[in-house]
């Protein structure tokens, strides 16, 4: 079993690698379920059996099951870094290529729609998905505010607007259409961005 053991003399080992263990495990415990069987096969108790730990060392991690499909999404699709490339459209494609490349690992087209239905449920917490969903979308804000520093981003476009229309694309595309997004739409999503946001010459 993978988890948090008290070494002789009752001290314990080193504490972070086996701490980064642990989580890995659990997070790719919860991709391949999702992958093979569906959300509804995530529970505690099939989690901990397939990754091997204990369900006490988990809750201490994610109290209720919204917190652990979030760090599992997270684990697949979370925030980025692209550098500054001196255009908004090259930046642009950058965040959505890695987007895309994310969307196409096993298991995350179905492991998104589990996160949003997990939002919708009476008990979730909703600013949980709301704090997860901003550090998703941060990049893309931070490309869109870079851009009109640079000046090839207009400075009286809407930011929320914009961001909002980035991150849907591919998502919608896959979750609401049903259809994974390619290349061309990722052309797309950047040529129609870039001629609604971009500076005029």
């Amino acid at each position: 079993m993978v988890d948090e053991q008290v070494g002789r003399g009752g001290g314990r080992g080193p504490g972070r690698p086996r701490e980064e263990r642990v989580t890995r495990a659990v997070l790719d415990a919860v991709v391949a379920l999702v992958a093979e069987q569906g959300m509804g096969a995530v529970t505690m108790d099939a989690v901990a059996a397939r990754a091997g730990v204990s369900k006490p060392s988990m809750y201490r991690r994610w109290p209720t099951k919204q917190d652990l499909v979030i760090a599992a999404a997270e684990s697949r699709v979370g925030p980025l870094s692209v550098p500054d490339m001196g255009d908004f459209r090259a930046e642009l494609r950058a965040v959505l290529t890695a987007r895309l490349e994310a969307y196409r690992t096993p298991g995350v087209d179905r492991l998104l729609a589990g996160v949003i239905a997990t939002a919708a449920d009476a008990d979730a917490e909703r600013g949980a998905y709301g704090e997860y969903t901003a550090r998703v979308a941060a990049e893309t804000r931070n490309i869109l505010e870079r851009g009109i520093v640079r000046g090839d981003v207009r400075p009286d476009i809407d930011v929320d607007a914009a961001v909002t229309m980035v991150a849907a694309s591919l998502v919608f595309r896959m979750i609401a259409e049903q259809r994974m997004p390619d290349e061309r739409l990722v052309d797309a999503v950047v040529d129609l961005i870039g001629r609604a946001v971009g500076a005029t010459p």
